[in-house]
């Protein structure tokens, strides 16, 4: 397929958003070890109306059809927050992005990559970083090793194929992201345990689980010191309030307290982890559909998750303690916890964390010391535009 036989169309509305998502539905069942994912979760996720990522950012979505056929999509799209950020933290001034990338073949990406950059262009962006889709918060990065595993919940699963696609456009890689998986039915290195322990006898040290009982005031002091830890972070850009209240209400099915946790130095929060059960594991078995009897499924499973896999996708401690030997003391005594808690409660043996920035020394120093093993690599790429 040549590409002067393809033809990039700009969708919008219902109907176009639809017709995008089920082209990535498509390209993801093709791909070994691809999980279905709820397709109103994906809907929900590109809609303006829906996702208040859209409070401060604007898109355009692609695809590319050649015979009738669709294959190919990609989304353009400028986060304004993001636009504020000092460039040395990754955004900045004139930097846009893409994501959703998929394509049948090399030229069809080009072609693809090509259209998102002249809507960039004509956006005056100078700079096109991806892909990330669409929030930094969301997916980031192309899978580049880790295809022969199935990923875990809100985690990318992408060809090997496509790194070569968008590096062979122009494209050179501004940050690498691990994930890193953990054995977790067995207890943690010695010298793990001691720093727990020493920690548990600081009599200004709590950490406690999570209260799902007041849980939007718990996940409003989360998602407040995830703001303040990870300020200084490459590719931050800073949760909205109408973002916080949208996340917690997203994430309460997925929240059980055993996998939670707040550390409070004082009486004051100042550090938390969060732990999701995999959920891919059971829309696997469902295709991602709810019906007609997906939602049984999903709501048995929601019920008690046992044997899943393990997640922690997001811990941060406030920026005061960053440094600190405290810092990391009240991270392994909150992994410590769930992992206890994981095994006990919810017969689960295998955990992940990520994803972790290659330069962030504290977390990748975290992983190693539990003895994890880098087992999943992203890579955001960058070009001048």
């Amino acid at each position: 397929m040549s590409s002067a036989e393809v033809v990039i169309e700009s969708v919008s509305g219902k109907r176009g958003r639809s017709a995008f998502v089920e082209c990535g539905r498509d390209f993801a069942a093709r791909l070994p070890n691809s999980v279905p994912q709820l397709r109103s979760e994906q809907m929900e996720l590109i809609d303006p109306d829906k996702n208040p990522f859209f409070g401060h950012a604007r898109a355009q979505l692609f695809l590319a059809k050649s015979g009738g056929k669709t294959v190919g999509r990609i989304s353009a799209h400028i986060d304004e927050l993001a636009l504020t950020m000092p460039p040395e933290q990754g955004f900045g001034p004139g930097t846009g992005n893409f994501g959703y990338f998929d394509a049948e073949n090399e030229s069809i990406g080009k072609a693809l990559l090509t259209a998102a950059e002249n809507w960039l262009r004509e956006q005056d962006m100078t700079r096109a970083l991806g892909p990330i889709s669409m929030s930094i918060w969301e997916e980031p990065g192309l899978l580049v090793r880790g295809q022969d595993h199935a990923p875990m919940i809100m985690m990318g699963h992408h060809p090997a194929a496509y790194r070569g696609w968008i590096e062979g456009a122009g494209y050179n890689i501004a940050k690498t992201l691990f994930t890193y998986d953990v054995p977790i039915d067995r207890p943690f290195p010695k010298l793990v345990q001691r720093i727990v322990k020493s920690g548990q006898n600081n009599e200004r040290v709590t950490v406690r689980r999570v209260d799902k009982s007041r849980w939007d005031e718990e996940a409003a002091s989360v998602l407040a010191i995830l703001n303040d830890a990870w300020s200084d972070n490459w590719g931050f850009v800073p949760l909205t309030p109408e973002e916080i209240a949208y996340t917690g209400k997203k994430l309460k099915p997925i929240i059980f307290e055993p996998l939670n946790m707040i550390a409070e130095l004082d009486g004051e929060p100042v550090a938390f982890m969060l732990t999701f059960p995999d959920i891919n594991h059971v829309l696997q078995k469902i295709d991602g559909k709810l019906f007609p009897f997906g939602w049984f499924h999903l709501l048995r499973w929601l019920r008690k998750p046992s044997q899943s896999g393990m997640r922690v996708p997001l811990m941060g401690v406030k920026k005061e303690l960053h440094n600190s030997r405290l810092a990391s003391q009240l991270a392994f005594m909150m992994i410590s916890d769930i992992r206890e808690a994981s095994v006990a409660e919810f017969d689960s043996a295998r955990g992940e964390l990520g994803w972790i920035l290659d330069d962030n020394k504290g977390m990748v120093a975290i992983a190693d010391t539990i003895e994890s093993t880098c087992n999943r690599e992203y890579v955001i790429f960058e070009k001048a535009l």
